[in-house]
């Protein structure tokens, strides 16, 4: 009996080989029977059938083995498995990878392909695989998204979400590896179904993106500040009410001394993601942007009004004095018209060019980051050589804003207290006809004006000093501490930390933002147009750069002063040559053309920000 089972056996055996030779030898896949009968104590029949390779035959990754006789006789070399074969876009994102510049092969994390089967998109798969030899990074399991992901979320983030599962690239350099720190999260944070289906806000994106931090990350320029990562960490994010979370209040002056070394607690106070259209929770930032809200549309609203009514007014003079010059109607013939009288002096006239260049520097450096989502700020970023060559641009135009800010200081002091040929005491120079400051007279002006823009009554005859022209200096004042002063503790952050809290500079970001907004867009709109662009002027007056006036200018927009002059019997005091050479005019009408298109420009950009779709 024993004889004939052994026969039996062999027989058995020999009919397998056989039948496996056959097929071989007509180019088919071996049997997997033939195979499991010399290599079934290393692997399971039944795995191997349930595995994801189940359904093909052992030849199918082992395509050496075309002849079984030859293996079986040891003739056969074994070579190792090619896996891209069949998985090419798995293989084509893996030979890109940082695994496989690392040597890490398919079968170090897919260790028995006999057996292995189909992850079924369950992510606590990837993260057990990932662990094992990423055991460093195992605080993700005790994490938000870790516990969440082990609880069975497949919405939380694992391992494959930031990383990917094959095309697992190295953070690279700097700028990469920042970018990495926050893209990766906005994947997922600013889904808002995503975010919704889970209960959790979007707002930390948006309060993000709408930061000085988002800001240089949407620019381009994420080394520059911080990203999510470096705030709530890689894989440790944890609650803001656990003891161990970067963002406990607890820690959080420890998280931010990471990028400013002198970080206090009053500092680490800032709300990072504060949003100012939360009454509830911000309540300091709602009312702050309540209040600058309404200081912008309050000024553009009478003072666009006041420009579109004077535009129209002045148009219609115009025309009414082009027929009378074509019917020879001479109404205000003034004798010596073009004699040159003396307005500004040389130092007024630099004190204009400090004006003007620093003015378009801080916009052209300061828009970019404002509109941080439109092309032309990139671009423009780009130009520059980046966020840090734009911020120190800003930074040396802020320093010659309060130069200029300091010597009208000295200059209106001097105005006040030293001059010699003012006469009165120093409340009757304040409120005289050569001050800047406003005055009773400036009320009937402007009611004399609107009569003018409604055909009720002749223009207005001014002063030395009109009373739009008293409003631009008297905002240069209140500029200089609200845009200047906010500048300030943005520029220095870690001084102003030390001794206030830390969400006044969210309401420093609001104040010095929005006043940008309406210094940029009041200048290039109505300061363009009552010094330039309006019909008597158009299209520039350059007695800024010049500092003299034709008799006829003087008579026609300043009358009242030159009837005070008169009087006082001192209007040859002020007659002057015309000095400037045509070199001397060419440079600076150049000048002035150029800042003033620059101006333009860059009102054309803030209108289509404010237009375009985000």
């Amino acid at each position: 009996m024993l004889h004939r089972l052994i026969t039996c056996t062999v027989m058995i055996v020999l009919g397998i080989l056989l039948a496996g030779y056959a097929c071989a030898e007509q180019g088919m896949a071996i049997d997997p029977a033939t195979c499991l009968g010399c290599h079934s104590d290393k692997i399971s029949a039944k795995g191997y059938a349930a595995s994801v390779h189940g359904k093909n035959a052992c030849t199918s990754c082992h395509v050496e083995i075309v002849d079984i006789a030859s293996h079986m006789k040891g003739e056969t070399k074994i070579v190792k498995v090619r896996c891209e074969r069949c998985h090419k876009k798995e293989a084509s994102e893996y030979f890109a990878s940082v695994h496989a510049q690392n040597n890490v092969s398919c079968a170090d994390c897919h260790t028995n392909v006999h057996t292995h089967t189909y992850w079924k998109k369950d992510k606590r798969v990837v993260v057990a695989k990932c662990i094992q030899c990423h055991d460093k990074e195992a605080v993700y399991q005790n994490s938000i998204h870790g516990k969440a992901v082990a609880a069975g979320n497949q919405d939380s983030a694992a391992c494959n979400d930031c990383h990917n599962l094959h095309d697992i690239k190295a953070l690279g350099n700097d700028n990469e590896h920042r970018a990495f720190h926050t893209k990766v999260c906005l994947k997922c944070h600013a889904d808002k179904k995503l975010m919704e289906r889970n209960h959790v806000t979007t707002v930390a994106v948006e309060s993000y993106m709408d930061s000085y931090h988002g800001k240089n990350y949407r620019l381009g320029y994420p080394n520059r500040v911080a990203g999510c990562a470096d705030c709530h960490t890689a894989h440790s994010v944890l609650p803001r009410d656990d003891p161990k979370s970067s963002v406990n209040p607890a820690n959080l002056a420890k998280m931010c001394a990471q990028c400013h070394p002198k970080a206090t607690p009053q500092f680490a106070k800032f709300y990072p993601h504060g949003e100012h259209n939360d009454k509830e929770k911000y309540p300091i930032l709602y009312y702050t942007f309540i209040a600058m809200t309404g200081l912008l549309t309050g000024t553009f609203a009478v003072f666009w009004v006041h420009t579109l009514l004077w535009m129209f007014r002045g148009f219609v003079e115009n025309r009414e004095k082009q027929k009378a010059l074509e019917e020879e109607r001479f109404e205000h013939h003034i004798p010596h018209g073009h004699k040159q009288y003396r307005r500004f002096f040389p130092r007024h006239i630099f004190m204009h060019i400090l004006v003007i260049v620093s003015f378009l520097g801080l916009s052209l450096t300061g828009l970019p980051l404002k509109f941080s989502n439109q092309a032309w700020a990139k671009l423009l970023m780009g130009i520059y050589g980046g966020s840090a060559n734009a911020g120190f641009i800003h930074r040396c135009c802020a320093g010659i804003t309060f130069v200029y800010f300091v010597m009208a200081l000295l200059l209106s002091v001097h105005f006040l207290f030293i001059r010699r040929d003012i006469k009165g005491n120093f409340l009757q120079r304040l409120f005289g006809p050569d001050s800047l400051c406003p005055n009773l007279r400036d009320i009937s002006d402007v009611a004399g004006m609107v009569k003018w823009f409604f055909f009720r009554g002749p223009k207005p005859t001014f002063e030395r000093w009109t009373y739009w022209e008293k409003f631009d200096f008297i905002a240069v004042f209140w500029g200089m501490f609200a845009i200047g002063g906010s500048g300030l503790m943005l520029w220095f952050p870690e001084f102003f930390g030390s001794f206030l809290p830390g969400w006044a500079f969210n309401v420093a970001t609001i104040i010095h933002s929005d006043e940008a907004l309406l210094a940029t867009g009041f200048i290039f709109t109505v300061h363009f147009f009552n010094t330039h662009g309006r019909p008597e002027k158009f299209p520039m007056d350059f007695v800024i750069f010049n500092g003299q006036l034709a008799k006829h200018e003087f008579v026609e927009e300043r009358g009242d002063q030159w009837k005070r002059y008169e009087e006082a019997g001192t209007t040859e005091t002020y007659v002057c040559k015309r000095t400037s050479g045509v070199l001397y005019d060419f440079l600076v009408k150049g000048f002035g053309f150029l800042a003033l298109f620059t101006g333009i420009t860059l009102l054309v950009l803030m209108i289509y920000a404010f237009i375009a779709p985000h």
